[in-house]
């Protein structure tokens, strides 16, 4: 009897977890390739930070970003393993003080700004379905600033 119950309890979680469309298959993954061609120095300590929204109000202050990633080089790729929507919009901020850390609030003053845009300087969607990753890049430089 004991050993019947095991064998039903086992394949009972095997069906569980052999399930089609699982989290896995759904994820809609971005890679962004950053390109700054700055003056300032990216590193550890003054890293890029790369936004997400969910709205292109964004660039008119009137949306938070929904997740961060940071970049510690000129040319890094950052990647949100699941954005869990699409489309998304795309923004980056340098701080060549290092002082910004992407939460406590706006860029502070004189921080270099990026967007994806194929349409500058309006931003672009990304278009991402599910289960697929979709690699953009996002140039940008110390032009556009934070007032």
């Amino acid at each position: 009897m004991r050993k019947i119950f095991y064998i039903a309890f086992g394949m009972l979680i095997l069906a569980a977890g052999i399930q089609p469309g699982s989290a896995q298959d759904k994820a809609r993954t971005l890679k962004v390739k950053l390109n700054y061609t700055g003056s300032g120095t990216v590193d550890e300590k003054h890293a890029i930070r790369v936004f997400l929204f969910d709205s292109p109000d964004f660039a008119n202050g009137n949306a938070m970003p929904f997740t961060m990633q940071s970049g510690e080089s000129k040319d890094a790729t950052v990647t949100f393993a699941d954005t869990g929507k699409s489309p998304v919009y795309v923004a980056a901020v340098f701080d060549p003080t290092g002082g910004y850390d992407g939460q406590s609030g706006p860029p502070p003053s004189g921080s270099s700004l990026g967007a994806y845009s194929k349409a500058p300087p309006q931003p672009s969607a990304v278009e991402i379905e599910e289960g697929k990753t979709v690699e953009i890049e996002l140039p940008f430089d110390d032009s556009t600033k934070m007032p």
